[in-house]
């Protein structure tokens, strides 16, 4: 990987004494963290009319870039006392119907998309100094949609699923190790099923914000909105 892709963090003392008093702590040193930028650009002829292949294209990007799982989005949901909740998710798969992810529907994400579907997806991909945002509204996918991604699973995530009341409050983790054991003899070798609380939901995108970052922090946006089956693309300031 060239050096205008590298990822370079720096202390910048700014003039401090490196002999800063300790009791400053760490936190004081955060305002001096700087990276470099990755020297990649964004211009509006670069991009797709069609966001989802503009997502693909950068997606591959970041897989080919060895970044440590580049599916990994921050999904924010908001509670019925109207306060936000973000968690890390892994995106499964997506296309032109939107971006998929999985879960248990007893879980405080599911609870919450059930009370108000509009979501969150935020993707950042530190290698190109690159972000995606996606406003829309999450759906739960068929039950044959999830069927077909559960069969997919390893062994011990398929076992896994039915192990934990996700989001509940449990005593130990021993607990959850003997029920994992007793699950997996209840199986045995025999085929793990789907459980009827845990399945996949589609955020369909209603806006996609492209952001890459750029020297002197005149960052490249570019915000794709939905109107009808078209969608508008106009640039953002950074």
């Amino acid at each position: 990987m060239g050096m205008e892709l590298r990822a370079v963090v720096e202390f910048r003392s700014k003039g401090m004494d490196d002999k800063r008093d300790s009791s400053e702590g760490v936190g004081a040193s955060v305002s001096a963290l700087r990276r470099s930028a990755t020297g990649l650009k964004l211009e509006r002829e670069d991009l797709d009319a069609d966001p989802v292949r503009q997502f693909e294209v950068w997606f591959r990007d970041a897989c080919a870039a060895d970044g440590l799982d580049p599916n990994a989005v921050s999904l924010s949901t908001v509670d019925e006392h109207h306060r936000p909740w973000s968690r890390t998710v892994l995106l499964k798969y997506f296309d032109s119907r939107g971006f998929v992810f999985f879960t248990n529907h007893g879980s405080s994400k599911a609870r919450q998309i059930q009370e108000n579907n509009n979501v969150a997806l935020l993707f950042f991909w530190r290698e190109q100094g690159r972000q995606i945002l996606i406003r829309g509204y999450a759906d739960k996918i068929s039950t044959a949609e999830t069927l077909k991604y559960f069969a997919t699973r390893p062994r011990g995530s398929q076992i896994g699923a039915w192990v934990s009341a996700q989001s509940s409050v449990i005593s130990s983790r021993s607990m959850l190790e003997a029920k994992f054991d007793e699950m997996k003899r209840k199986f045995g070798d025999g085929e793990v099923p789907l459980p009827s609380f845990w399945g996949g939901y589609r955020v369909v995108p209603q806006e996609i914000e492209f952001w890459q970052g750029r020297v002197n922090r005149l960052h490249d946006r570019f915000l794709y909105t939905k109107h009808n089956d078209d969608w508008a693309i106009e640039r953002l300031a950074p």
